[in-house]
């Protein structure tokens, strides 16, 4: 089964610590991308910024360590580092805007050959709004995005052209899923790896669109 073949979400977060050089400042987007802060090493010495004003996130707290003061943008429970730092809003997004982030690591519903990005909201679908992921698919140095590869209908999320709602444009640098990583390049997506014994006809996507 094509099932057995995929990578694992902790696979797939090994995969993006892995362009993370040392001493890097990253922003997490909510959902997988929070599995990050519970899996880098601490030696790579990587300093993970949230956007509510937080700097030097480490993960998730021991259950006896919660603290409702100590959250992160997802509103989750965190824990810090030593040396960590807390400040306002208008600081947090002068760091975004500014360009001083190195990564910004997101979820998608979309991204296309142009490296265009949905990921906030389906027309018709309640929304909570798309929050600061279009400065930071702005801001940040690299923008990757880590994703399941297909929808729930078992269409594949990386599409000739994004349909819903942009969240950025041209912005995407590189795409993790659970089938390999991959990158928008002259209007079509290079193939970095593939998963395990993953073929081309596997990923879905039409021939023409892969480099």
């Amino acid at each position: 089964m094509l099932e057995n073949k995929f990578w694992t979400k902790n696979e797939m977060i090994k995969k993006v610590i892995s362009y993370f050089p040392n001493g890097s400042s990253v922003n997490l987007g909510i959902g997988l991308p929070t599995l990050v802060a519970e899996m880098i090493n601490e030696d790579l010495n990587i300093f993970i910024q949230s956007e509510n004003g937080v700097l030097g996130v480490k993960g998730r707290p021991k259950k006896n360590e919660v603290s409702p003061t100590l959250i992160n943008a997802g509103k989750e429970t965190i824990s810090i580092k030593k040396g960590a730092s807390f400040f306002d809003s208008a600081l947090s997004f002068g760091m975004i805007r500014g360009g001083h982030i190195d990564f910004s690591v997101l979820g998608g519903m979309e991204v296309d050959v142009e490296g265009n990005l949905a990921n906030w909201m389906v027309p018709g679908e309640k929304i909570t709004g798309m929050g600061g992921a279009m400065d930071l698919v702005n801001g940040a140095k690299c923008v990757i995005v880590v994703m399941n590869h297909f929808t729930k209908k078992g269409n594949p999320k990386l599409v000739k052209k994004c349909t819903l709602p942009l969240t950025g444009v041209k912005v995407v640098n590189i795409i993790v899923t659970e089938l390999g990583v991959f990158k928008p390049v002259e209007n079509k997506f290079e193939i970095v790896e593939l998963a395990n014994k993953i073929t081309v006809d596997d990923l879905q996507i039409e021939k023409e669109l892969i480099k």
